[in-house]
């Protein structure tokens, strides 16, 4: 058997320990599917007193996590600390300077940095490899650079943020609102103190422009990511939804337009009314899902456990096996420098049908404002349904699902009844995912 692949592990957090935990529970079968085993020749973290589960003892210490980079006895660094900038960035650009493999599960890090890293690497004839920063351990990363590789892709859209999905999805199941729902998270786990990467889209988002510059070989575009969280969602919006036969989930959609002149690359994370009878749909709880749609292969669904120790350990793994068995490649599927520079698409000319909820004041004529408004920016209104407050003088939710039309029709009527006395909150739209 080959020499072993020495390994040192930056951050000792949940997925540190659990990548620790299996590679010590899994060694022996790892070393026969790699053809040579995984050492671990160093780790680091902040606090080297910290109770983590794991006996660190057989293990060298660095307090220091750029000097993981520069031991001699060290093939691979797996960078766990997260941040896209500060010293998780520091350590990669020292790690691949130095010529040595990088393994991270750092998404914000790759959304941000990820071209120059990738260049980085292929200078140094290096592994850069991230499936565990998307979507925990699914492999969706290897299935699109690998098992869709013949493919052009059409769309790639998903449900990418575990802690988002299971708000909503408790949302509909019990018919309570936002706040209350995500205290609950919170005190279970599934969200953070501070949640706003989450329920604002924004490690959706990052998710989706890593997953869409493999799947249609472009350089990624953070910036160009359209992001709307989760957070001005009403029990009332699930019941309509419900009674429109679909359910509300976080989606990150991406795909590609070409017209006559040059292709776009359209990218959005935003809460979409998906039909009941869509893979989609049934994806509930934690639980991370995403659809690749091929010209050749069709429809592609890959969904499981997008969060935790176990799942996104695994992740992590399997890129030190590819590394292992010497499996490289271009960390975006292509050579960095042929990577597309497309630019963002345009989303006023996309038809689709959307949702329309506006909370307003309880008088006469308001009904009539919001159906002049979308009269006169040309909006067709397949159906809808106001529900008033039980109380004297309370505010009434005005839903309404439009026929198919541009989106930009959808945008003319909401800016025509901006700044209305009649509307005690901007309103909310959503698209119907078809």
């Amino acid at each position: 058997m080959a020499e072993p692949l020495r390994i040192a592990l930056a951050g000792l957090g949940t997925v540190g320990g659990g990548v620790i935990r299996l590679i010590e529970a899994n060694g022996a079968l790892i070393a026969r599917r790699a053809g040579r085993s995984l050492e671990i020749a160093a780790v680091c973290a902040r606090d080297r007193t910290k109770e983590r589960g794991v006996d660190l003892s057989a293990y060298p210490w660095e307090d220091d996590m750029t000097v993981l980079a520069e031991r001699a006895d060290v093939d691979v660094v797996v960078e766990l600390v997260g941040g896209s900038d500060g010293p998780a960035l520091a350590l990669a650009r020292r790690t691949l300077a130095a010529g040595k493999g990088l393994v991270t599960a750092n998404k914000a890090m790759i959304a941000h940095h990820g071209m120059e890293l990738a260049s980085a690497a292929e200078a140094q004839r290096v592994p850069l490899k991230f499936e565990a920063a998307v979507a925990g351990g699914i492999p969706v990363i290897k299935g699109l650079r690998e098992g869709a590789a013949a493919n052009q892709l059409v769309r790639l859209y998903g449900i990418l943020n575990g802690t988002c999905n299971y708000i909503l999805t408790t949302m509909e199941r019990t018919g309570r609102d936002f706040g209350e729902v995500l205290k609950d998270a919170q005190d279970l786990g599934y969200a953070e103190a501070d949640p706003t990467f989450d329920v604002e889209g924004i490690d959706a988002a990052h998710k989706l422009a890593i997953l869409a510059a493999i799947g249609f070989g472009a350089r990624i575009d953070f910036a160009a990511v359209e992001i709307e969280g989760i957070t001005r969602l009403r029990a009332a919006d699930f019941a309509q939804a419900a009674a429109l036969g679909y359910v509300i989930r976080l989606i990150g959609l991406a795909d590609c337009e070409q017209t006559s002149a040059t292709r776009g690359l359209f990218q959005r994370v935003q809460p979409y009314l998906v039909p009941r009878e869509h893979p989609l749909a049934a994806v509930d709880g934690a639980t991370n899902a995403v659809v690749a749609e091929g010209n050749f292969s069709g429809r592609l669904l890959f969904q499981g456990a997008g969060a935790g120790d176990g799942p996104t350990a695994s992740a992590v793994v399997a890129d030190l096996i590819d590394i292992a068995r010497g499996d490289a490649g271009a960390p975006f599927s292509v050579p960095a420098a042929e990577l597309e520079d497309l630019p963002a698409a345009d989303p006023g000319p996309r038809r689709n049908r959307a949702y329309l909820r506006f909370t307003v004041a309880d008088r006469p004529g308001v009904l009539a404002e919001i159906s002049a408004a979308m009269r006169d920016a040309g909006v067709s209104i397949e159906s809808l349904i106001q529900q008033g407050r039980p109380e004297e003088g309370g505010e009434v939710l005005i839903a309404m699902v439009t026929h198919e039309g541009p989106e930009n029709a959808v945008a003319e009527a909401v800016a025509l009844l901006q700044g209305s006395p009649s509307l005690t909150e901007p309103p909310l739209v959503m698209r119907l995912l078809g």
